[in-house]
């Protein structure tokens, strides 16, 4: 995909005349915007602005006076980057998306106020509503879905739940925010609540299920009026309001009455960036989370903890694996040695810092010459932990290196996730291609040569792997124009990747053993984790 640095006459027409399409994504550690032409593939400005989630009260959070303030930031900064590639101030556009982390909680009143701070996908205090909720509904849902912290605020008796008129996910408040409208599309709502494959709706019969398991615990709480009405992508998710224009844009520059898509998860506009959205292709997203999505040919035989039933933004089902902790760790080592370099008098930017670890890891050992890394920064349900504690642990007689020790940080990146995808391969289900997005895939071929590894399926990176999902929502954007004459499938194949620049590696041989050598002695290593958490 094109990054346009040198303006043209029709650029800046195209940029005054409305003819584009703005997605916003707000990510764990950074809220990024991007602006794309006709052509999708066409970049015509960025934007971002980064931001950390809170841990309050034993509680993971953003407040939503960082999200006001973020978007913003992140906005200014597009609008900034614009002026000095187009020399032109835009004022209005022809489709904006709205992207964000997946699942949690934002329980809202009747006038629109949060009750509670938002609670976001990295808390795993909802095991007892999570494992009840499993057991009724006869499938797995996870300790992140929204369902599953409404329910841990009925169990726990929370004084807010009477009060609650509708919950939603952060891409859901922000699109409403934009609109007024408290919509949600498919993809992000199946991390709410179940969707049902053949209406691409809630669930109806869970839904009475979930009515009836509360009937007494919450007298009156009917489930299917507190969430958010369920769009497929290519229909419109209403209007920019006079309101949404000043929440985005202070300075009174923007113009309202542009049409939004429906907002998305995260998960969904990386299916979508990387054209991951038929059977037996799906995508790896690292970040300050990993997940992989798969679109599924069919039903899985029975219910697993580490399978996440969730759908394309179209509709179509997907199994999510789905990990709290992804490139954090990896990225905390990495500083360190940054300002290692820095304190011998030699400083780097950080991503020549990253360039020359990761090339010192193709040089370790196929299975880490006997070293473990563990991320966990935060409890990860598929590796058993209520609470994360980052370590790095080794035996006398393994081989400590410097080489082993990066491949051992990646592998870590990869290693629970890599327990939930040998789950999946024993569903029978096959994968054609896995196409990897994210930070940790910018230098290449290393991380993305050891995700083949670990997965023994090929990986492809394209050129929208540091753009992301932000791209990927303007994409389903642009989709509001085509939607009426292709399906989301046939758009991105005929008029977004078409003449897309891929680069596929095909699993080694020797990374493949490697890996699996290395993933024995994690799960055996859990042990370790666990018993580290009790402790500390």
């Amino acid at each position: 995909m094109s990054d346009t640095e040198n303006t043209t006459d029709g650029a800046r027409a195209t940029i005054l005349e409305g003819r584009t399409s703005l997605g916003i994504e707000l990510g764990s550690t950074r809220i990024k915007a991007c602006l794309v032409g006709p052509d999708p593939t066409e970049v015509l400005a960025v934007g971002s602005h980064e931001w950390e989630n809170e841990f309050v009260d034993r509680r993971w959070t953003y407040s939503l006076e960082s999200v006001e303030s973020g978007l913003r930031a992140a906005y200014s900064d597009l609008v900034a980057d614009v002026r000095r590639r187009h020399g032109v101030q835009p004022t209005t556009f022809g489709a904006i998306g709205v992207s964000a982390m997946m699942h949690g909680y934002l329980p809202l009143d009747r006038d629109g106020e949060l009750l509670v701070p938002f609670r976001t996908w990295r808390n795993t205090s909802t095991g007892a509503a999570a494992a009840e909720l499993s057991e009724r509904f006869g499938l797995n849902i996870p300790l992140r879905w929204s369902i599953a912290h409404l329910h841990q605020a009925v169990l726990d008796d929370e004084a807010h739940v009477r009060d609650i008129r509708s919950f939603t996910t952060l891409a859901g408040y922000v699109h409403w925010r934009l609109t007024g409208r408290m919509v949600l599309g498919v993809g992000d709502a199946s991390g709410m609540f179940p969707i049902d494959a053949d209406t691409h709706d809630y669930d109806a019969r869970l839904l009475g299920v979930y009515d009836g398991l509360v009937a007494d615990r919450a007298p009156g709480l009917r489930v299917a009026d507190l969430l958010p009405e369920v769009l497929p992508a290519g229909r419109e998710a209403g209007r920019l309001t006079d309101e949404g224009a000043a929440y985005l844009d202070p300075s009174g520059g923007l113009r309202p009455g542009i049409p939004l898509c429906p907002p998305e998860g995260d998960a969904g506009t990386g299916m979508v960036a990387t054209n991951s959205v038929a059977p037996r292709t799906g995508n790896v997203s690292a970040g300050t989370s990993i997940f992989a999505m798969v679109v599924l040919e069919g039903a899985l035989s029975h219910a697993h903890h580490e399978l996440d039933l969730v759908t394309t933004p179209a509709g179509d089902p997907v199994a999510m694996v789905h990990c709290n902790n992804g490139a954090s760790e990896l990225a905390a080592w990495t500083s360190l040695f940054g300002r290692f370099a820095a304190a011998a008098g030699t400083p780097l930017e950080s991503d020549a810092v990253f360039e020359a670890l990761f090339r010192e890891a193709l040089d370790g050992d196929a299975d880490a010459g006997g070293l473990l890394a563990y991320n966990h920064l935060a409890g990860e349900p598929i590796a058993g932990l209520d609470e994360g504690r980052p370590l790095f642990v080794r035996t006398p007689d393994s081989r400590f290196t410097l080489g082993n020790f990066m491949r051992a940080q990646l592998y870590g990146v990869y290693g629970t996730l890599a327990l939930g995808m040998r789950v999946l391969a024993g569903e029978g289900v096959e994968i054609d291609r896995m196409f990897a997005h994210g930070g940790i895939f910018r230098t290449a071929g290393v991380a993305q040569r050891f995700l083949a590894g670990a997965l023994d399926a090929p990986v492809a990176v394209g050129e929208t792997a540091s753009e992301g999902g932000a791209w990927g929502i303007a994409v389903l954007a642009a989709y509001l124009d085509a939607a009426g004459e292709l399906d989301l499938g046939a758009y991105l194949d005929q008029r977004v990747f078409a003449g897309a620049d891929i680069d596929t590696v095909e699993p080694d041989p020797a990374d493949i053993a490697g890996f699996a050598a290395y993933l024995d002695r994690y799960r055996a290593g859990l042990a370790v984790e666990a018993a580290a958490v009790a402790a500390l």
